[in-house]
């Protein structure tokens, strides 16, 4: 750490790192720099102006706090500590005079802007600007750019700050944007109006400070001050990436993504930012009973009695556990069937990972080290769809100076990567070497589930965890669903896996697992929030929650529990996962120990003591999985179709849009040389 240095602003004397940016250095002593183009995750731009500080001692005119560090500064001659004022006279005539350049071409949409309410160019005209113009010439107008369905553009409200240009190449790392022409003709576009491929592009909307890039599906919909605000958990990858979901009245309006340090920095990706409209569609409203080979409408005593008759007339019940299932709702359901002789199953994908021991489904690294390792490992992966903002924290350290190695499947991740192989034999050679180089540097080694899914996926984890330990390495499973880790932490395992929990079962609980196949003759009840694969083989569909309309818990891939809040309330007559389940042992006279979603998770802190410590990454206990024999076959992805993965996703319509343009790309014609 350097040694920490002097300086005074606006007459108060404060001690930074001399490394600081002034406007980080101001922002450390409480005090508000405006800025357009400063962001604290992209590369210093310097070209808004706006920012603009007097410095003493110096030359007579102000400087931009973004783009001066405090050691460029130097002490008076009688060896006082350098001045920054930030409200002074010359800054003031500054800002105004930057403001007055800035709304020179901006037109007057305010009324009709999306970004109205929430905009920092509205924001600092009122505080920093004037309220007259002495410019009299016509406005010039720009062509609008077509990013695809999800970013819309009104490129003439655009103020250069460069921020789109900047994520798109640094984070998401897409080189089609940036500026052509100079002065006045200076515009920002895309290359040769191409479209941006990327999984992160709509949190260009997010950085604009302006209206020129908007939400499109959202367009026109909702004011920023209609909406009520629920700060929440994302669902769609096993991320869990903190969001903020807007409501207005009982409808998802909107996903925004809430910055932590830890987990998403303040990035989310476009299924968990668009997958708004996949919460109104194809949902389960009341229960159904099937009769005669159809679905008919009941009440829910209805449902729940004959759900009952098949769980207390079963031979063998067993219990699925999907992908999008909260701890509570898992925890519930184990205790039921567990509690009537069955079993329970959450590794629907058949994902072979070993029961009890957190070390091997969870690993022993956190997310945030990935910013520090000097070696990333990918098995079996292609973290760019599984986990688009963990693959932009790998893109992050590796334009640090990181290496990253894939074992599988070559893909384009967005960065340089040594392909090592794409099948085990390729794993076999790294793991049998003892790796010297990284001894004693950070390192990661991430498995991927399209590594553990394979029937040899005990062996590929075991190879994988002794690669971490020969190169002094951290291990990372990197999970494909939000619910598996929590799932996995309540217990809800039979030993022998997926196969040996639905053999010779006749009834089968099926709460939310929507990419199984199952056969014909057992009777299926099935929980859940759409009307997915799963309920299309349902004897009896009992309405479930989604992940934005139940306090729930859930647990990341790094093992980091968090809670996930209400939002809004369940259509119809749907009702909250633990309580269906609730009600249901009361009929099948196996009562559950708990009236009330406090009395539950007070059971499940009592049996699962580290799912009380929210926001909190335990320790894990290193446990080896021996590494036993592996297949000949090349790895596989776990991830087909990015946008169609869970039953929300594939009700919505924007998703399949995304799915087919995606397909269309990929199959896209090239032209013989």
């Amino acid at each position: 750490m350097s040694e920490k240095r002097k300086i005074i602003i606006d007459g108060k004397e404060i001690e930074v790192d001399p490394r600081l940016t002034l406007i980080q250095a101001c922002e450390e002593a409480g005090i508000e720099i405006p800025r357009f183009c400063y962001h604290e995750r992209l590369s210093i731009a310097g070209n808004c102006r706006m920012c603009l500080v007097e410095v003493q001692p110096g030359p007579p005119k102000p400087a931009a706090s973004c783009a001066m560090q405090v050691k460029d500064m130097r002490p008076f001659p009688d060896g006082e500590p350098p001045q920054v004022k930030t409200n002074s006279p010359m800054v003031k005539k500054a800002r105004e005079g930057v403001m007055e350049f800035l709304l020179i071409n901006h037109p007057l949409d305010c009324p009709i802007c999306d970004q109205g309410g929430e905009c920092d160019l509205q924001d600092q005209a009122i505080a920093y600007g004037v309220d007259f113009s002495r410019y009299r010439e016509p406005k010039r107008a720009t062509e609008d750019m077509d990013l695809g369905p999800l970013v819309e553009t009104h490129m003439t409200r655009c103020i250069s700050c460069t921020r789109c240009v900047r994520f798109t190449t640094e984070v998401a790392g897409v080189a089609v944007m940036g500026q052509t022409g100079r002065g006045e003709d200076a515009e920002i576009t895309t290359y040769l109006g191409a479209m941006i491929d990327s999984n992160l592009q709509g949190n260009v909307v997010d950085l604009c400070p302006v209206g020129a890039l908007t939400n499109k599906p959202y367009a026109f919909t909702a004011r920023p001050w209609e909406l009520t605000k629920t700060e929440t958990i994302d669902v769609m990858d096993a991320l869990c990436s903190n969001i903020r979901v807007d409501t207005k009245g009982r409808e998802v309006m909107r996903i925004l993504p809430r910055n932590h340090d830890g987990v998403n920095e303040e990035w989310i990706s476009d299924k968990t930012r668009h997958v708004v409209d996949g919460l109104r569609r194809q949902r389960l409203d009341r229960p159904y009973i099937r009769e005669d080979g159809r679905l008919r409408p009941a009440t829910w005593p209805e449902a729940l009695t004959k759900a009952a008759e098949a769980l207390k007339g079963a031979k063998k019940a067993t219990g699925l556990i999907g992908d999008l299932a909260p701890v509570e709702g898992a925890y519930a359901l184990k205790t039921l069937i567990e509690g009537m002789g069955g079993s329970v199953e959450c590794r629907t994908d058949g994902a072979r990972l070993p029961e009890g021991n957190r070390a091997g489904y969870v690993g022993t690294a956190r997310i945030e080290d990935i910013d520090s390792a000097e070696m990333i490992q990918l098995i079996g992966t292609n973290p760019a769809v599984e986990a688009p903002v963990l693959n932009a924290r790998i893109r992050k350290a590796w334009l640090r100076g990181a290496n990253v190695g894939l074992v599988g499947e070559a893909v384009d991740l967005t960065y340089d990567y040594v392909h090592v192989g794409t099948d085990r034999a390729a794993l076999e050679s790294l793991s049998s070497k003892e790796i010297g180089a990284t001894r004693d540097k950070p390192s990661i080694v991430i498995v991927g589930m399209g590594a553990l899914r394979e029937a040899d996926g005990a062996a590929v984890l075991g190879h994988a965890m002794k690669l971490a330990e020969n190169s002094n390495s951290k291990l990372m499973v990197l999970h494909t669903a939000a619910g598996r880790v929590g799932a996995m932490d309540a217990g809800a395992v039979t030993e022998g896996g997926m196969d040996a929990a639905i053999e010779g079962a006749d009834v089968i609980y099926n709460m939310g697992a929507d990419e199984v196949e199952i056969d014909d003759g057992a009777f299926v009840i099935y929980q859940g929030s759409h009307g997915d694969r799963g309920a299309h083989r349902a004897d009896v569909i009992l309405p479930g929650a989604a992940y934005t309309e139940e306090n729930a818990l859930f647990v990341n891939t790094e093992g980091r529990p968090q809670l996930a809040m209400r939002a809004g309330f369940a259509p119809g007559e749907a009702k909250e996962n633990w309580a269906i389940l609730r009600a249901l042992s009361a009929e099948v006279d196996a009562t559950l120990p708990w009236d009330s979603l406090a009395q539950l998770r007070q059971r499940l802190v009592e049996d699962v003591p580290h799912l009380a410590e929210i926001d909190e990454v335990p320790e894990n206990e290193w446990a080896a999985v021996p590494a036993e024999a592996m297949g000949k076959a090349a790895f596989q992805m776990a991830i087909g179709d990015f946008y169609l993965t869970n039953p929300i996703a594939r009700a919505s319509t924007l998703m399949a849009e995304l799915s087919a343009g995606a397909k269309a790309r990929a199959n896209r014609p090239v032209a013989a040389e």
